[in-house]
Order: C-alpha cells, then sequence, then structure tokens
C-alpha cells in the first residue's frame, strides 16, 4: 500500500476542541495508553468524516489496524453526538433565530 500526505480544509481550533474531548474521555475512562494520541485520534476522525476514505485508507496512513480505527470513529463520533443539543432543543432555538 502507498501512503500519502494530504491537506484538510479545517480550522486547527476544530481539530483542538476534539482533541480536547478525547483527552476528557480518556481521563474520565482512565484510559492509560492507547496507539494514537487524542490530537492523532482527533486528526485521524475529522479525516475519516471530511475526506469519506475508508476505515482501511486512514489506519494506513496513520499506521493502527483497520478495526482500531472504527473503534477510534465510532468513540469519538458518540462523544461529539453527546454534546449537540437535543432536536426539541435545536429546533426551538432555530425558531426563536427565525
Amino acid at each position: 500500500m502507498l501512503f500519502y500526505r494530504a491537506a484538510l480544509p479545517l480550522s486547527s481550533r476544530t481539530l483542538t476542541f476534539a482533541a480536547g474531548i478525547i483527552r476528557r474521555h480518556r481521563a474520565a475512562i482512565r484510559s492509560p495508553w492507547r496507539k494514537l494520541n487524542p490530537g492523532q485520534q482527533a486528526l485521524l476522525v475529522l479525516a475519516y468524516l471530511r475526506k469519506g476514505e475508508t476505515f482501511a485508507e486512514v489506519a494506513a496512513g496513520f499506521g493502527i489496524g483497520t478495526s482500531t480505527a472504527w473503534r477510534y470513529v465510532n468513540e469519538t463520533v458518540a462523544l461529539l453526538a453527546a454534546r449537540a443539543p437535543k432536536l426539541r432543543t435545536a429546533v426551538r432555538d432555530a425558531q426563536k433565530a427565525g
């Protein structure tokens, strides 16, 4: 398999935000060690979501297994979803905003 570098049209604030959520989660569950640090995990997930590559492709780019990439993406998406407003709240806020 061949590897390549790619640019992502995302801000460093986005990466820092996602990494912070992952870092706090790992501290809460007392996860002592993982193959990728929180920043790398956040970058992997953002690259997966933004570029739409397969788990095998992003896993190869980060030097991890496909199942590990799948786990990292699912974990991070769940953490981000938990922070999202509930549908009723989002609809109410949208109605208020016009």
